[in-house]
């Protein structure tokens, strides 16, 4: 037996027509990374131009307390291209940090329209959340980790009247700033702890009680990451380590208002669809 043949056979404008959407995704996405390009290298012409005292800013806190314990105060560089690359990379560390807002929201605006209106909600916050805890983040290892950190370690310099030779920090400019950007990016991701956690929470991937449960070995991840991220002293490890329990804690809170508002809302679905009566036979 024949197949009937359809009499009106798909043309190749139709074809071209179903593909179109894909095309207009890829096009809108090279649109939107592209913005996002423009404007990361117009912020690293502002930031590269005004680096010298974005880097006087970075470098203030050694400063200080050079000046409270003595001995050399000033930086060297012994490379003859490391302070103009000290100087790009001061540049193009404040141009990710300017920037990422634009990211964010390029990104944002080429996700949302695939996305319910429930959805888009429920992910708004967690958008809002993340830069704010970055530079939560950061504020802590610029006005407290980094005065700790910088106390403990300019304490081991030594006058000629302690030892045969003094002992002198010579701080490079290229070294400084990549042990301030390393801090400050690690801080700022350790922050993002509690949006990570609830989004696995508000998937499904992960439960509050789960996270509850496993409270303890948490405890003793996030000293061990403390150690590794920050100077060898207590108190850093400390200042560190207790936020990020505080962010943890604060995480199985706000992943147990969404498991509620996630079953209130499985109920009022539940129930709308039991009162619906169906016709009669």
């Amino acid at each position: 037996m024949n197949k009937p043949t359809d009499p009106n056979p798909p043309k190749d404008e139709e074809l071209t027509e179903k593909k179109m959407p894909l095309l207009d995704h890829l096009i809108e996405l090279r649109s939107r990374m592209l913005k996002s390009l423009i404007a990361f290298a117009i912020a690293f012409v502002i930031c590269f131009h005004f680096a010298e005292p974005i880097f006087g800013f970075l470098v203030e806190p050694l400063a200080r307390i050079m000046q409270q314990v003595g001995g050399s105060q000033r930086m060297i560089y012994t490379a003859l291209t490391e302070a103009f690359l000290t100087y790009v990379k001061v540049g193009l560390f404040g141009a990710l940090i300017v920037s990422f807002p634009i990211f964010a929201t390029q990104i944002w605006l080429f996700v949302a329209p695939g996305l319910y209106k429930n959805e888009r909600r429920a992910i708004l916050p967690f958008l809002i959340a993340s830069p704010i805890l970055f530079l939560a983040g950061c504020a802590l290892v610029y006005y407290i980790i980094v005065p700790l950190a910088w106390t403990f370690l300019l304490g081991f310099q030594t006058t000629a009247a302690q030892t045969v030779l003094p002992v002198q920090l010579e701080a490079k400019v290229g070294e400084y700033l990549g042990l301030v950007m390393k801090l400050i990016f690690a801080f700022g991701l350790c922050f993002q702890l509690p949006v990570l956690l609830v989004l696995l929470v508000r998937v499904g991937i992960l439960q509050s009680e789960s996270l509850a449960s496993k409270r303890r070995y948490a405890i003793v991840v996030t000293f061990i990451m403390a150690a590794i991220l920050t100077p060898p002293d207590a108190i850093s490890q400390i200042a560190l380590a207790v936020p990020i329990l505080v962010l943890y804690e604060a995480a199985i809170i706000a992943s147990r208002l969404v498991e509620r508002a996630r079953k209130r809302d499985a109920e009022a679905a539940a129930g709308a669809g039991g009162d619906f009566q169906g016709p009669e036979p």
